[in-house]
């Protein structure tokens, strides 16, 4: 005869087999895009990071920083803080010519703040 324990693992590990056979969608949670939209995330343009070579995406950050009401540090900081949210969300993903645009762009932000590139 089977012990209590035998039988309940028995039925735990069919359960769990059933469990993993089935195919089921993921929701799509976009919690950056709601840290874009609903924090005090400064208002960037839209698909600035996609587009666009570093000198263009620095300008537009440089922009964006400097009147955005909705930043909590130094225009600098907040332009920064945007990059590296886009860089660090995009992760592995994100292409290595797209990924060399997005940190030289970094360095022509500094440029344009005046910051030691």
């Amino acid at each position: 005869m089977t012990s209590p324990t035998a039988k309940s693992h028995r039925g735990t590990s069919a359960r769990h087999r059933r469990r993993r056979n089935v195919s089921r969608a993921a929701p799509k949670r976009r919690w950056s895009h709601a840290v874009n939209e609903h924090s005090d995330a400064m208002d960037i343009e839209h698909d600035i990071f996609k587009k666009g070579n570093a000198s263009q995406i620095a300008a537009s950050l440089k922009h964006s920083s400097t009147t955005s009401r909705r930043r909590k540090g130094t225009p600098l900081q907040s332009a920064m803080s945007m990059l590296n949210f886009y860089i660090n969300r995009a992760g592995r993903n994100l292409p290595k010519e797209r990924r060399d645009t997005l940190q030289s762009a970094k360095r022509e932000l500094r440029a344009a703040f005046g910051r030691k590139p």
